[in-house]
């Protein structure tokens, strides 16, 4: 009897880290994070041709192991650089092809704005980008890397899979990203100037001012998600996956939840994080231009508008950098917990659900950075973007 009971107990033992494994993700924060828990750590960039970052806007990760990274820079140049030893080298080049102004010292809201690789990168080698070029137009092109270096792509490659015409030059949105269901996920702007002169917002037959959910698993084009909340009706465009938004900067998905987490740059006074969870059908109006965060703005009411998770005036900033829920183990007390800031102050701050499930937010760290980007690697890890150049890494504070 005490054999059999011995065999059970070593057999339970063996299965008890499968099941670990398999843990729910951590929903809940009870003790969120302070300034103590984390600090911001310079990554020492080593370019091959001792170049170095000119207005850098978003680093990511390709998901094929190979715990590389990707530089994006304005002006229309993708670096890789291998993660740990932080030597970089150049992937792609669309100089040529992005608007002038984003090679100028004059700030602008275009050039290459997004890059994503496909959930079978290491399969197919595709990967995609978002530009504006010399007219202003948005572009979604799909590229390739080359059959010959793992750390060059095929400038030779291009399928252009989208086009959108941009009337103002701000506001192109540019951001993209994979959701877990496969499709492509891209924001574009409410048109811009100010105040949306478009009345795009609250229109989602327009594509500006959403977000669009593409199939883009086709040889040539796109084709539109079958469970796009608008298909076979008149209510708005297929492409169409949200609306009511006016520049979102910077979206992402929890990858160990797949919620999604959007920052959207305010007018005049409130800057938001918007949210959908990963069980939603799509169609969310997130209020622009009828709201600014949860206040009034252009008058009248919309009686499904979706208010924000968080929001800030501009007393605290300018521009809301949206940025990523840490689901890394270099800092245990950030997990669970989004990170998001302001370009204009440097302001880290952090959004989670309390113990009853209910949304907080609060001041996590003074960076003094103008944060154009967050960014995260194959392990969950966060980086900070700095529009000066600079490059950090989120650790734990020693």
């Amino acid at each position: 009897m005490n054999r059999v009971l011995g065999i059970v107990l070593l057999a339970l033992l063996l299965i008890l880290p499968v099941f670990a494994q398999d843990e729910e993700p951590l929903i809940a924060v009870e003790t969120p994070p302070t300034a103590a828990d984390v600090a911001l750590e310079p990554v020492d960039l080593q370019f091959d041709d001792g170049s170095q970052l000119v207005r850098p806007l978003f680093i990511t990760h390709a998901g094929d192991g190979s715990d590389r990274l990707f530089l994006v820079q304005q002006g229309g140049i993708i670096y890789v650089m291998q993660n740990g030893e932080y030597a970089a080298s150049e992937f792609l080049n669309l100089t040529d092809l992005v608007s002038a102004d984003a090679n100028t010292q004059q700030y602008s809201e275009r050039g290459l704005l997004g890059l994503a690789f496909h959930p079978d990168y290491a399969e197919n080698g595709y990967f995609f980008v978002n530009y504006t070029d010399h007219q202003g137009t948005t572009h979604i092109v799909r590229y390739s890397v080359s059959a010959d270096d793992p750390n060059v792509a095929d400038p030779n490659s291009a399928v252009d899979l989208f086009q959108q015409q941009q009337p103002f030059p701000n506001h192109n949105g540019g951001h993209m990203a994979f959701g877990t269901d496969g499709y492509l996920y891209v924001s574009l702007g409410d048109g811009g100037s100010a105040n949306d002169p478009l009345a795009a917002g609250q229109n989602p037959n327009n594509l500006l001012g959403t977000i669009l959910r593409l199939d883009v698993n086709g040889e040539d084009g796109y084709a539109i998600p079958e469970d796009n909340p608008f298909v076979g009706t008149d209510d708005g465009a297929d492409e169409v996956w949200a609306y009511g938004l006016r520049n979102v900067w910077r979206f992402s998905f929890d990858r160990a939840t797949g919620d999604l987490y959007l920052g959207d740059v305010g007018q005049n006074q409130w800057e938001e994080i918007n949210f959908q969870p990963a069980d939603s059908l799509g169609g969310e109006n997130y209020g622009w231009n009828i709201y600014e965060g949860t206040h009034q703005f252009a008058g009248g009411t919309v009686e499904d508008a979706v208010m924000p998770i968080a929001e800030y005036n501009h007393s605290l900033g300018c521009s809301v950098t949206g940025g990523y829920i840490y689901r890394g183990e270099a800092v245990p007390a950030l997990e669970g917990v989004y990170l998001y800031s302001d370009y204009c102050s440097g302001r880290i701050w952090m959004a989670y659900r309390d113990a009853n499930l209910d949304w907080q937010d609060s001041l996590l760290l003074e960076s003094g950075l103008q944060v154009s980007s967050f960014g995260e690697d194959e392990q969950g890890e966060l980086f900070v973007v700095a529009y000066s150049g600079d490059l950090y890494k989120l650790v734990a504070a020693e």
